[in-house]
């Protein structure tokens, strides 16, 4: 929840707004690509902020539309977890390492066809992702969030190039 927390507080920096134009907000810079935003999360996470006081409903709206505006405390806490997300280097944890832990345990023609597979999902992945951009661009997404497309498509990139390796590594034998 605190890269999500982070995001509401940093949408919401740009003046008061509902839950939706905050959704708005994330899904037109693609943070459901890159921060594992769960949308319907929001809105907890809105109300939830609201009661700790780092947001102020300023508008509680026909339609249930509650407009939230960011506190003081709330531009305290956002500036905390900012900087705790520019020095913090955390490990990347993806369940495909404890694959790669175990794939020796698997027949060589099944963990070609894993490995063909999750390329496969892979190249359709880095094509999203370089959709996305395009659809940014195109509704007027603020340009400095492309650098977060980028560096997941450079990810993405990353590891269907080792993939590659590893497929032909695995058709030699020589992997596991």
């Amino acid at each position: 929840m605190s890269s999500t927390r982070a995001l509401i507080l940093g949408v919401l920096l740009d003046g008061p707004m509902h839950g939706y134009k905050v959704r708005q907000t994330l899904e037109l810079w693609g943070a459901q690509y890159w921060a594992n935003v769960a949308f319907g999360s929001i809105y907890h996470g809105l109300g939830q902020m609201a009661k700790e006081g780092l947001l102020r409903v300023v508008v509680s709206g026909k339609g249930g539309q509650t407009v939230y505006e960011i506190t003081d405390e709330g531009r305290q806490e956002f500036q905390r977890m900012l900087n705790d997300f520019w020095w913090d280097l955390k490990p990347i944890v993806d369940p495909f390492q404890v694959a790669l832990t175990f794939m020796d345990r698997m027949p060589k023609a099944d963990l070609l066809a894993a490995l063909t597979a999750r390329r496969g999902r892979l190249q359709a992945a880095l094509l999203m992702s370089e959709r996305a951009l395009a659809g940014k661009r195109a509704h007027g997404a603020p340009r400095h969030i492309d650098e977060t497309v980028f560096l997941a498509a450079l990810q993405l990139r990353a590891q269907l190039e080792w993939l590659e390796q590893a497929i032909e590594k695995a058709e030699k034998g020589d992997l596991p």
